[in-house]
């Protein structure tokens, strides 16, 4: 193992913990290993090792395991997106689960090796700035290893955080400026007391633990890389962490290649989107973040942006800003159609995500994993607003009142028809309705009995696939309109098939819209629910 300056590319043995290069004083190093033999030792012991980050101890700057402080992070899940998948048309995409870490977020692998280096250099106090998830993983692991932690926070870290914070026994100073102002005021606090400064992206344990996303996915995947690795950053670290495993991984043969990787941020602080896009080779920095979403604030990105912009300009990949409404609406989207409850930060990589798929730059037949970095406890404000719960004082005994307040959570007053044969269609399509809460929905799997059901008891508006064995999606379409008592209701067709011109024209003139199954978003298919029931 060597560490070599990124500004020089002077070498040496890595033989103690060191934050400069003793030849130029850059501060940028990378760890150095000798793949070959860690390709041949993980062949002997890999698959006997437990599923966390510290299996590929061969690949992480700790020199002796006794210093290794670990709650067993890592080994998240990798999880195929079934439903948001279905909706989009992307079959392959998946969200790399980074929410059942020790605290809650991907921030713990961090914690977990940087703590480690720490221990091993036998520090024993030291300070860090944040915006809220770092500080909750480095005072778990500083508690665990017997170290103080003085923690500065961002005044619009949620308070909940600062209290987790102060839980593990660290110091927290909250303080009001923006995350960039933080990280000075903690820069000069390290200095007058003659503490260790946690620095961030410059740190190389902190790079390094992020090189483990890569190693589980590509295990993940069968030794596979995905076409694209999403991310939403802040500075940026996650990113090239991940891009530096996945090079490790190719150039032992493990995997074939290097993903796309995408970039978002939050529009209202978004210096290296902005940069990349008018071509710089330095981020312009953002004074005044503009955004409600405080773990993606950070205005200057230092050295990551030259970094990240060379590793997207090479693997062809992108980076995309995302608006806070954008960022919260994939928050809804990911808990109600995955039951993935997740923060704002890791919702807004979704909300990129979904605008690159838009926009044609990710390919339906790609292979997508997007990281969902942390857990949304405590929810933000923001994310649900005022009418998110129903509030009900139980009687001591039943009261007529009472039981009219329990008949109003229910109304059922919009009945929903949804008539295909696909279950898993159907399954999609009931999901998005119910998130809604406010309509009523019924099933049918063949023609011939959802025309029974509609003269039952018509709906409000019926959901139609066109292609089912037996009666067809056309046939039902023209008993609808020969029946006069049934020929106003409102059909939204959805197909999976190509149409035909003369096809099209034909279900102009029957149904109120059409719709292609894998092309059409949760928010489409309500707007034209809601102006089909509108206009009928």
């Amino acid at each position: 193992m060597w560490l070599r300056c990124a500004s020089c590319g002077h070498q040496w043995p890595y033989l103690r913990f060191e934050i400069r290069c003793p030849r130029c004083g850059g501060d940028w190093l990378d760890v150095v290993y000798d793949l070959p033999a860690v390709r041949r030792r993980w062949e002997q012991v890999l698959r006997e090792r437990p599923f966390t980050m510290w299996r590929y101890r061969e690949l992480l700057p700790v020199r002796e395991d006794l210093h290794i402080v670990t709650m067993d992070e890592g080994g998240t899940p990798l999880l195929r997106a079934e439903n948001l998948g279905l909706m989009l048309g992307r079959p392959r995409l998946y969200i790399k689960d980074e929410r059942q870490n020790p605290t809650g977020s991907f921030k713990d692998r961090q914690a977990s090796l940087a703590i480690s280096v720490a221990r091993e250099a036998d520090l024993r106090e030291m300070v860090v700035a944040s915006t809220g998830n770092v500080a909750i993983s480095y005072a778990a692991y500083c508690a665990r290893a017997g170290i103080q932690l003085w923690a500065f926070l961002v005044s619009s870290a949620p308070s909940d955080k600062m209290r987790e914070v102060a839980l593990y026994g660290a110091e927290v100073i909250k303080v009001t400026g923006t995350y960039d102002q933080t990280k000075q005021v903690a820069a000069q606090f390290a200095e007058r007391r003659g503490l260790f400064l946690d620095r961030g992206i410059r740190s190389l344990a902190a790079r390094e633990s992020m090189k483990t996303l890569a190693f589980e996915i590509a295990e993940q995947l069968r030794w596979r890389a995905p076409d694209w690795y999403i991310q939403a950053v802040s500075g940026g670290m996650g990113p090239i962490g991940v891009w530096k495993g996945f090079r490790e991984l190719q150039a032992m043969g493990l995997v074939d290649r290097i993903p796309r990787i995408g970039v978002i941020q939050a529009e209202g602080c978004a210096p290296m989107v902005e940069s990349f896009r008018e071509g710089l080779e330095q981020a312009r920095v953002v004074r005044t973040p503009r955004t409600r979403i405080a773990t993606l604030a950070t205005g200057d990105p230092g050295p990551a942006y030259p970094v990240l912009r060379r590793i997207v300009l090479e693997t062809g990949g992108a980076m995309e800003s995302v608006s806070d409404e954008e960022t919260y609406r994939a928050m809804h989207l990911l808990a109600k159609m995955e039951g993935l409850s997740m923060e704002p930060a890791a919702a807004a990589a979704f909300a990129g995500a979904f605008k690159l798929m838009a926009s044609g730059r990710i390919r339906p037949e790609e292979t997508v994993v997007i990281n969902a970095s942390g857990h949304t406890f405590p929810v933000e404000k923001f994310a649900l607003g005022e009418a998110w719960v129903h509030a009900l004082e139980a009687p001591q005994a039943p009261s007529e009142g009472f039981l009219t307040a329990l008949d109003q959570l229910d109304p059922r007053s919009r009945r929903v028809l949804i008539v295909d044969d696909d279950p898993d269609a159907v399954r999609l399509i009931r999901r998005i309705l119910q998130a809604r809460g406010a309509f009523y929905v019924e099933e049918a799997y063949r023609g011939d009995e959802a025309l029974e059901r509609i003269r039952r008891q018509p709906p409000d508006v019926i959901l139609l696939d066109l292609m089912m064995p037996g009666m067809d999606g056309f046939a039902v379409l023209e008993a609808l309109k020969a029946d006069e008592a049934m020929r106003r209701i409102p059909v939204l067709v959805i197909t999976a098939r190509s149409l035909a011109p003369e096809e099209r024209a034909r279900l102009r003139e029957q149904a109120y819209a059409v719709l292609e199954k894998g092309a059409f978003t949760d928010e489409n298919l309500i707007e034209d629910m809601l102006a089909a029931l509108h206009a009928s």
